[in-house]
């Protein structure tokens, strides 16, 4: 028995005018407007498309509330389409975050505050933004659940893992990386393929990737941008330039693969959970000291 449940994904890979929030909200209404002409249901843009990303100190200037104004303005422009966008987020405490807000029809639907905080090679993301605490998901229309983990949270696999098992069957990964970000002979570019192709794979779930374009302060974002299905193919791929790409997901992939390679299924989470807690119970313990050893 087939499901009719596809999804028209697109994804918004965009240069941005760093800490210029009324610029960058104009080019998300822009592409806003064509990507409802190109029949998207879902689209996404880069992590922290209002903003930029070397930010450094003018995070207090640019951050905004989860329902500022400028938010909800894009809220009513989406429509029925459920649009992601990336954000300096003001929360409770002045405590400030690296957020992706999912909204539609003039709602906030979802809020993501990034988790893993890159501080190595020329990223410090760790010196400037509060760290979230929760991996939730939530209702991307019809049978499609989706989870949103901004970057360096898809480099920690059991982030992604947890999504899985609170029940997404769609990973929304908006991105900011540039060719420069780690350095060394690692390839970011390289390394974004084989990582969303494996995650697609692994779990029987579609992956939609956005990064952006441009250069900050000498950091080069390569673009790249690419949607994955359930099996791990590469639907389509964005290069350096900014454009508007697409593609059409289909529920029963997901039904098919995870049946098939059932990792989900036999997430064991009770061990997991077990192991998590032994561990914790003997970190900083010397080996020899450990009773159960």
């Amino acid at each position: 028995m087939l499901i009719d449940a596809t999804l028209e994904v697109a994804i918004a890979q965009i240069d941005c005018d760093l800490g210029d929030t009324q610029s960058n909200a104009q080019r998300h209404l822009d592409y806003i407007a064509k990507a409802r002409s190109a029949g998207a249901e879902l689209l996404l843009f880069p992590e922290l498309s209002l903003t930029g990303y070397r930010l450094g100190a003018d995070i207090v200037q640019v951050a905004m509330k989860r329902r500022d104004p400028m938010i909800m303005e894009i809220a009513r422009a989406a429509e029925e389409m459920i649009v992601v966008l990336g954000f300096v987020e003001e929360g409770p405490g002045a405590q400030f975050y690296n957020s992706a807000v999912a909204v539609s029809r003039g709602r906030l639907l979802f809020l993501h505050r990034k988790l893993n905080l890159p501080t190595y090679g020329n990223l410090e993301e760790g010196k400037l933004f509060a760290t979230g605490r929760f991996i939730e998901v939530f209702d991307a229309g019809g049978p499609w659940t989706g989870a949103c983990l901004i970057c360096a949270d898809l480099w920690n696999p059991a982030l992604v893992h947890l999504a899985m098992v609170h029940g997404a069957t769609l990973l929304l990964a908006p991105i900011n990386s540039a060719v420069e970000a780690v350095g060394g002979e690692f390839s970011n570019p390289g390394g974004w393929r084989t990582t969303t192709d494996f995650y697609a794979m692994m779990y029987g779930m579609p992956l939609v990737m956005a990064n952006r374009i441009g250069t900050e302060h000498g950091a080069r974002f390569w673009g790249g941008s690419r949607i994955v299905d359930a099996y791990g193919r590469c639907l389509a791929e964005a290069d350096d330039r900014e454009c508007l790409l697409s593609a059409t997901l289909d529920y029963n992939d997901v039904r098919h693969a995870r049946f098939q390679l059932p990792t989900v299924r036999d997430s064991n989470l009770n061990l997991v959970h077990r192991e998590v807690e032994r561990l914790a119970t003997y970190v900083g313990v010397p080996e020899f000291m450990r009773k159960d050893r």
